[in-house]
């Protein structure tokens, strides 16, 4: 089960999901650079040693092993037809038992932006989720002013839940999110019958 694990691996028409290798650090560091004024106002202050290849191995290193434990699914977006990363995805904060649920959390690089690859790849991480972890809920949260986030969030399924309020910290200040959620039985808006 754990070499199964290991292999992970989604398809969706455009897009390879897998898991980050150390190979990827250097795509990686340069899109994170290329698009960090386009990421930074979205998401938690980087570290000094964001970028480094030290960072990036303990990430590969985590991912292996929320991987293996079942913990998260942490995703490269890689096209297809050029293997070119575009940015990555991320169920994380699994939780067993009563909860069965997980939180989605994304990021794409500004070149990609836009072009309906972060809307196959949730498609894909949901579909996952509802089916392959056998999870009830997957959350997500963003900063109020993010509309296109929140657009892609509920083009995709999800719905409005409410406001967290000093939900994250995000570049460096506690921010209120708000809160969405997809539900795998879903009659959330859908009228009683008989």
């Amino acid at each position: 089960m754990l070499a199964l694990r290991r292999r992970l691996r989604l398809e969706t028409e455009r897009l390879m999901l897998r898991p980050p290798t150390h190979g990827d650090h250097r795509a990686w560091a340069a899109l994170r650079k290329e698009s960090a004024e386009f990421l930074v106002p979205w998401e938690p202050t980087w570290a000094k040693d964001h970028l480094t290849r030290k960072a990036f191995t303990n990430r590969v290193y985590w991912a292996n092993r929320a991987v293996a434990s079942g913990t998260a699914v942490p995703l490269f977006l890689i096209r297809r037809e050029d293997e070119t990363l575009l940015g990555a995805i991320t169920l994380d904060n699994v939780r067993r038992g009563p909860a069965q649920s997980g939180t989605l959390g994304y990021w794409i690089g500004a070149a990609f932006a836009r072009q309906g690859y972060m809307s196959e790849a949730i498609a894909a991480v949901v579909h996952h989720a509802f089916h392959g972890l056998d999870l009830s809920r997957v959350e997500a949260a963003c900063l109020p002013e993010n509309d296109a986030s929140r657009g892609l969030l509920e083009k995709s399924g999800f719905k409005y839940e409410g406001v967290a309020q000093s939900y994250l910290q995000i570049n460096g200040r506690w921010r209120n999110h708000v809160l969405y959620a997809n539900l795998r039985s879903d009659r959330r808006g859908k009228a009683e019958t008989g």
